[in-house]
């Protein structure tokens, strides 16, 4: 399987204000427009990675034998570049764009990977609407929820980096397909408290703009997408 699941956990959500800020003071009203522009602008990316997947199927193999040329840009990109420009009007939004197609692009290998197995079609619709579900569910609850998940932050930053230590182990040193996938299944459980996380921060204006929410969403729904798409790629697989 193609070991693209390590950097999509990189990303620094510190770069994000975790803390109440001037949304926080704000009225109902602000913030349920804040909260509807934060959706939009997920809808938009969702939209932009999947042009930039589909657009890159062809050129799969390239991109893979020029993955972390790509990979490490998009990364520093996401970290450093998108927070020095969330502030500014227009170009935030095309360098959140920017940022969503390529996240596409990088993903094609794995996409092709899969499709190139029997019946690797319907292996990318259940992933998709399996998170499609998942990601569905895991925002309700957090809207319904009375337990307050906003505090989550430093434990989930910390969960990440274990598993990514422990993921860079595997590839470097036992190179073991099975333990790639308990290791995804793990990073499953800890995104799906992260939509959680991420939701109930968004619902009460948290984040420092819309901008800052909708990328928040976007990865947890694309790390969501790639693990799943891993896991069943494996059991899929006849090797």
């Amino acid at each position: 399987l193609f070991r693209s699941g390590i950097y999509m956990s990189l990303y620094d959500r510190h770069t994000y204000k975790e803390s109440s800020n001037e949304f926080s003071t704000n009225s109902e009203s602000q913030i349920v427009q804040y909260v509807k522009e934060t959706y939009k602008l997920f809808a938009a990316s969702m939209l932009s990675g999947a042009v930039g997947a589909y657009l890159s199927l062809p050129y799969a193999s390239i991109i893979a034998s020029n993955y972390w040329l790509i990979a490490i840009p998009w990364l520093l990109f996401g970290i450093f570049g998108l927070n020095f420009i969330k502030n500014k009007p227009g170009i935030n939004m095309i360098g959140l764009y920017l940022f969503t197609f390529v996240s596409g692009v990088i993903l094609a290998p794995l996409l092709t990977s899969v499709l190139s197995m029997a019946g690797g079609a319907g292996i990318v619709a259940n992933a998709f609407l399996m998170t499609a579900v998942s990601f569905g569910s895991l925002s309700l609850f957090a809207m319904k929820s009375t337990k307050d998940f906003t505090g989550y932050g430093k434990p989930l930053m910390i969960a990440f980096i274990v598993m990514i230590l422990f993921s860079l182990i595997n590839i470097f040193v036992f190179q073991s397909p099975l333990t790639h996938i308990i290791i995804q299944g793990i990073f499953f459980f800890i995104i799906s408290i992260m939509v959680i996380y991420d939701t109930q921060n968004i619902i009460q204006g948290n984040y420092e703009t819309p901008m800052d929410g909708a990328i928040a969403l976007y990865l947890d729904f694309f790390n969501m997408f790639t693990t799943l798409l891993q896991i069943f790629g494996f059991f899929s697989s006849e090797d």
